[in-house]
């Protein structure tokens, strides 16, 4: 068997592994260090066991990942974004659908300091949906509303799902960060629009609120919005005028959210505790499958496999344009049954090669990527935000009643993905202008 047929044999043990629900991260380490072992036999293989794990680890711009968990854990226990409802809700009560628009536009805010679709979702889950239920709207738009919304946390910056895939592809992470900006504000944008739409054609999903707040509330909601205002102040302003890296920006982050919830009294120390458990284990997760991704891309390279599937696709012939159509096609059946982190690491060494020769910009690409591994957060079966929102609302909401309330905006996802795509500058532009 030559080295190329024992690379693709690992592949195909990878698959029947995952098929058979072992973690993510096991089945990574496994077969590569399997693989390594039949490749260049058992002292290699430990070698690189030994090796990998730390290079990948000790990586510095991979420190920011637990750092920014912590900044959006502290905001969660700190109770830091509830004001951020509480005013987008009051501000836009005279919008159709207005307290579904509400909920999308306070998760783009919790976005901005969480990186988390998860926490983004379970947050505004908690906060908005029990106020939609109690205004009458429509549970399906209610709870779908919401989970969709928790996808724009992983393309606003600070995004987890970025800084992973800067850190295996050698991408700027800042760039990234400002190309997801644009991304995720058309994604919330194109969510408010499927509201207003649906709402306007059946005003029965969403109640008319008759009482009016009085302006003075409204000026004063805003009032609770400061903790997350200054922190967005704090960590984009130092972030992008240069007083710190994008690394830095997470440590940055975390005290000042810790400060800050501190200062408001909301952050006793059993939240604090729980915040640091919270970080730990999430951060320990996403270390685990990038050390099994770190070990697959050697495996890989040394078997030639990579290189092999990269050239055979590219020998097609086929249209640049076509080539990422197919790659658009896996990720998104991959995201009907894999998580985001794990889809996405599994994947980069073969995939990398793939687009880099098809002539398109791995930034570019990383939005992209970022944008479809969120539509498989909310697609059936897997669906995790759909079951993070059906764990809130418990025997209130069918989970099969959530899945038809995101339909409408799933279609809406695949037209801003065709958008970003088609024009590609909507992504490019403030990478290019800020370099």
């Amino acid at each position: 068997m030559s080295d190329v047929q024992i690379g693709l044999s690992g592949l195909g043990l990878l698959l029947v592994f995952i098929a058979l629900r072992i973690p993510i991260g096991i089945s990574l380490i496994g077969v590569s260090f399997g693989g390594l072992w039949v490749l260049m036999g058992w002292k290699v293989a430990w070698g690189s066991l030994g090796l990998l794990p730390f290079q990948f680890a000790a990586n510095w711009v991979l420190s920011s990942v637990p750092m920014f968990l912590l900044l959006g854990f502290v905001c969660y226990h700190g109770q830091l974004t509830q004001g951020l409802f509480r005013a987008a809700r009051v501000w836009l009560e005279r919008v159709p659908g207005g307290l579904a628009v509400a909920a999308v536009m306070g998760s783009a805010g919790f976005a901005a300091v969480s990186g988390s679709s998860i926490a983004c979702s379970a947050t505004m889950g908690r906060i908005a949906i029990p106020e939609m239920l109690k205004a009458r709207y429509h549970p399906e738009l209610a709870t779908g509303s919401v989970a969709v919304a928790g996808t724009i946390g992983a393309l606003i910056p600070p995004s987890i799902i970025l800084i992973l895939y800067g850190v295996v592809a050698q991408v700027p992470v800042t760039g990234l960060f400002l190309g997801g900006i644009a991304a995720g504000l058309i994604t919330a944008l194109g969510y408010v629009l499927v509201i207003m739409i649906r709402v306007k054609l059946n005003p029965a999903l969403a109640p008319d609120v008759t009482i009016r707040t009085p302006a003075s509330e409204r000026i004063a909601a805003l009032k609770d919005t400061w903790p997350v205002i200054l922190l967005m102040i704090g960590i984009f302003g130092g972030l992008f005028s240069g007083v710190f890296t994008a690394t830095e920006a997470g440590a940055v982050g975390a005290l000042m959210a810790v400060v800050i919830a501190l200062a408001k009294g909301t952050l006793t120390r059993a939240r604090f505790s729980t915040a640091i458990v919270d970080t730990v284990l999430t951060t320990s997760t996403l270390i685990i499958i990038g050390i099994g991704a770190t070990l697959l891309t050697r495996f890989l390279a040394l078997s030639g496999s990579a290189d092999y599937l990269s050239e055979q696709v590219l020998a097609l012939g086929a249209d640049p344009v076509l080539i990422m159509a197919g790659v658009v096609i896996v990720y998104l059946l991959l995201g009907l049954f894999l998580e985001p982190v794990g889809a996405m690491l599994l994947t980069l060494p073969i995939v990398l090669p793939i687009v880099d020769g098809t002539g398109f910009g791995l930034l570019w690409f990383g939005v992209i990527l970022t944008k479809l591994l969120e539509i498989g957060m909310i697609t059936p079966p897997v669906g995790m935000n759909v079951f993070v929102i059906k764990s809130v609302v418990g025997d209130l909401v069918k989970t099969s009643a959530i899945f038809r309330g995101i339909l409408w905006f799933l279609v809406m996802d695949l037209a801003v993905l065709a958008l970003l795509m088609l024009v590609p500058e909507l992504i490019m532009y403030l990478p290019t202008r800020f370099g």
